[in-house]
């Protein structure tokens, strides 16, 4: 089968961040697909464009054997503004609807994964003009979660996006979802019939994420060899609320072995770092995104990890795939977002929920993981045993590759 992909921030081997589909690409070359990928030059979190994509329109890059990946203009205005973003957007959804109709041969089924959610409408005049099966992938509730948290204020631009994602899901021959609350969303208020949509979530990288050394390079390189580390991996934007992580850091002020790394970038990096400078908070660490293989190594390094968004009825319905990584690595988990992944951390025994709003509850649970190693250590192996079991990446990509070639074939 011949499957073709958009996906705006999908990474290359080596980038930082999310790499969902990265590794279902893998998956499904193993099992003897044709993969391409079209894909946005600007990196979701850095905001920055190597050179060799500088001045292109289209620029295809080998992957691997069986995958293309073709790299289509992305504006470089897409981190400095809300406006560049926008215009990053709408540069994506002209140039990649421009590779797909003329640069890019038939599949037998296409995948156009949101956000962001103008990426819908280049699916729709793909599947017309090439004749081609869609599905349509929800990683995250637009408009919902940009209203919410912010982003969204122009009331044209909301009823724009309103209106692309109604008909998105009206020529969509199949929506996926990647969770419950999604599917519940989508069947109760937009008027989804629940045949139409599947369920592919989230999952463990297990070939990738495993447990290993708490001693390591990393604690030497950071000077973290003496300290009890709560670590968070991930972006640094208006949705995640790294203020609240500060916040907390606060309350262990008179503790100097307690150190919090946050490992990543995005939109909220340089003010997160001038507030920890300006109100003193030495005990937080920031260190840039790492590769992809290097990942593993900060996790295991840590005592506790976290993940953390902004407190708005959206995000209840989201699984961070970062807290599938920390279990994968047989770490405790203190969850500050409310909803089916607070659910998924306490039904798997793998944590407890915090109030992120709360730093003092915060703190409370972190020195109460901070003085019981053995609680600590049952979370952890709580949480590996639930991801093996119920959450391994390759077995949802066979699962994933099953419903596109029933697409196909009808």
């Amino acid at each position: 089968m011949k499957i073709l992909v958009l996906h705006q921030y999908f990474l290359g081997k080596e980038d930082p961040g999310g790499s969902r589909f990265n590794q279902f690409v893998k998956y499904w070359e193993e099992l003897g697909h044709e993969i391409t990928v079209v894909a946005g030059t600007v990196h979701y979190a850095t905001g920055k464009k190597e050179d060799r994509y500088k001045g292109k329109w289209i620029f295809k890059e080998p992957y691997s054997r069986n995958v293309e990946v073709v790299r289509t203009y992305v504006s470089e205005a897409y981190n400095k503004s809300f406006i560049g973003r926008l215009w990053g957007y709408f540069s994506f959804t002209l140039s990649s609807l421009w590779a797909i109709l003329f640069h890019v041969k038939k599949h037998d089924v296409m995948i156009v994964t949101s956000p962001p959610l103008f990426v819908g409408v280049t699916g729709i005049l793909g599947k017309w003009f090439k004749r081609t099966p869609l599905v349509f992938e929800i990683r995250d509730l637009w408009p919902e979660s940009a209203i919410d948290t912010g982003v969204l204020t122009n009331s044209m631009v909301i009823k724009m996006a309103y209106f692309v994602e109604k008909i998105s899901y009206k020529y969509s021959n199949k929506i996926n979802v990647l969770t419950p609350a999604f599917k519940q969303q989508l069947i109760e208020t937009k008027g989804i019939q629940q045949k139409k949509i599947i369920f592919i979530p989230n999952g463990a990288d297990l070939d990738i994420f495993e447990p290993g050394p708490r001693d390591s390079w990393v604690r030497e390189q950071y000077g973290l060899d003496n300290q009890f580390v709560v670590t968070y991996m991930g972006a640094h934007g208006v949705a995640n609320h790294l203020e609240s992580l500060l916040e907390t850091a606060k309350e262990f002020s008179d503790d100097e072995r307690v150190t919090f790394v946050l490992i990543g970038d995005g939109m909220r990096k340089s003010a997160l770092q001038q507030r920890a400078k300006e109100e003193r908070i030495t005990n937080v660490l920031f260190i840039d995104s790492q590769p992809k293989h290097k990942i593993p190594d900060f996790c295991n390094a840590s005592d506790i990890c976290t993940a953390v968004l902004k407190k708005v009825d959206t995000f209840k319905t989201v699984y961070p795939n970062k807290v599938f990584d920390y279990m994968s690595c047989a770490k405790p988990i203190l969850l500050g977002i409310d909803g089916v992944a607070r659910d998924l951390v306490e039904e798997s025994g793998a944590g407890y929920y915090v109030d992120p709003e709360n730093p003092k509850e915060f703190a409370a649970r972190i020195r109460e993981l901070k003085k019981n190693p053995e609680l600590r250590k049952r979370l952890g192996n709580n949480g590996l045993t639930f991801v093996r079991e119920n959450f391994s990446r390759e077995v949802l990509a066979k699962k994933y590759v099953d419903e596109l070639q029933k697409v196909a074939k009808k």
